[in-house]
């Protein structure tokens, strides 16, 4: 359960305008669709049920019920909404107190770089073993989730290697993947710094080690799992090494993409 203060709700629920059972401007769809969208998590599922039912007395359960890391991302996706309709002047201060509630529990988390835990394709397997992933570190039960940790990073590499026109065979291991997708990234003139590059280089030892992980310490066998400990260590370790690899795949996306000017040229090409 989070432990958002009675100070800190109020805070939320005077910006969301909670006290006549509504929530924002959502309707009943609306919020369900906001919530599964930012947490995979339906309000409507009946251990939200509290009280009347109505929308507010549902995100009060989400706030009792859901891990910090879970409200979190919530509060934050809905301040965000909120504030593209516009804050008013007199709600400035409120709106940062709610920030600030959203930065003291999103610190707790037990991986800050889980938001990373992303599939990069629309394949339904890709989005559940992302989920699954997930829930390992809201539970605060990483060594659980460490064969699907492997499994997600090896789907993740394959989908990289393919979009860089590297063979990525099922028989490949992870390190093989890493290694080549790091070394294309390199000729292609991608990686800026030594240090980048050699934390790059890091983590194909790292996760050659990360094979026998999942191979002998986790559940996919019957193995006597890893430690707590040492379990979040490796989850933090890939997620922070997956977050790099995402910001610069997005850098190498922005600068492949044509700018404005160029677009509004080519639109006055004669056809």
């Amino acid at each position: 359960m989070s432990d958002l203060s009675n100070t800190e709700k109020r805070s939320f629920e005077r910006f969301f305008r909670m006290g006549s059972g509504y929530v924002l401007d959502f309707s009943n769809r609306t919020l369900d669709e906001f919530i599964l969208d930012t947490t995979g998590k339906s309000i409507y599922d009946s251990r939200y049920d509290n009280a009347s039912g109505s929308k507010a007395n549902r995100l009060r359960a989400f706030w009792t019920i859901e891990p910090n890391y879970v409200v979190a991302k919530l509060l934050g996706d809905m301040l965000q909404y909120a504030a593209e309709t516009g804050v008013k002047p007199e709600e400035k201060q409120l709106v940062e107190n709610c920030q600030r509630a959203v930065q003291r529990l999103s610190q707790s988390a037990p991986i800050s770089e889980i938001e990373a835990i992303l599939p990069i394709t629309d394949e339904r397997s890709f989005n559940t073993l992302a989920k699954s992933v997930k829930e390992a570190i809201e539970k605060n039960e990483p060594e659980l989730g460490i064969d699907r940790l492997h499994t997600f990073v090896v789907k993740y590499m394959r989908e990289l290697c393919r979009k860089h026109g590297i063979a990525a065979e099922k028989d490949k291991p992870l390190h093989s993947l890493v290694g080549e997708y790091v070394k294309a990234l390199k000729e292609k003139g991608h990686i800026e710094s030594v240090m980048t590059e050699r934390i790059l280089k890091s983590s194909i030892s790292t996760l050659e080690a990360f094979n026998r992980v999942r191979n002998d310490q986790s559940l996919a066998h019957d193995n006597e799992i890893l430690n707590y400990d040492e379990s979040l260590l490796i989850f933090s370790h890939v997620a922070s090494v997956i977050r790099l690899m995402q910001a610069m795949e997005r850098r190498i996306s922005d600068e492949k993409a044509p700018s404005s000017s160029q677009s509004e040229e080519e639109d006055d090409l004669p056809f």
